[in-house]
């Protein structure tokens, strides 16, 4: 169960939060892709209803406010709790590791929070997996198929909802590299 107010709530803060950023390879609004990643978690939870929709919801909206904003763990925590913050630090690639590293620690991270921030990486995931950017090689490409794979192996337990999504997802992403 997830509350409108919640979601609203969390929404304005992560609007705010990215105000001003774009999309990569867009010129879409920022904001759009965290409307994305909750879509996709609200259509797992209902259909897997069990989930603790409040912190998996506001997870989403919010999964990437550490990583790509000023905003740090501690103003999440004010406004939104420990379990947010702690989800949404989890879901934050560390910035202080070789990047062929960030990936494998962050699942680990994520791997010690509920189910319900496993489902934000799964949507997450499903949501970056369109056509790759143009200027992207076929080895990046590819980099990135194995990487969802990773993902996948990690968390698909966590909702069979998503992981029959991300699935479908990287089997057509291989299709493009």
């Amino acid at each position: 169960m997830w509350l409108q107010e919640t979601y609203l709530r969390a929404y304005h803060f992560a609007a705010h939060a990215h105000q001003g950023q774009i999309y990569p390879g867009t010129q879409i609004a920022y904001i759009m892709h965290l409307s994305f990643v909750s879509m996709e978690v609200i259509a797992a939870l209902h259909a897997e209803p069990h989930h603790d929709g409040e912190l998996a919801v506001q997870c989403a909206l919010l999964h990437d406010v550490i990583e790509d904003t000023p905003v740090g763990y501690a103003e999440i925590a004010a406004n939104f709790g420990a379990a947010v913050s702690d989800g949404v630090l989890a879901l934050t690639k560390d910035a202080t590791l070789p990047a062929n590293q960030q990936m494998a620690d962050s699942l680990r991270r994520i791997q010690t929070q509920p189910h319900a921030v496993w489902l934000v990486k799964l949507a997450d995931r499903i949501s970056n997996l369109q056509a790759p950017p143009a200027h992207w090689t076929p080895e990046k490409v590819l980099r990135y198929r194995d990487e969802a794979e990773m993902i996948y192996t990690a968390l698909a337990t966590a909702s069979p909802f998503l992981a029959q999504r991300l699935r479908a997802k990287i089997d057509a992403y291989g299709q493009v590299a």
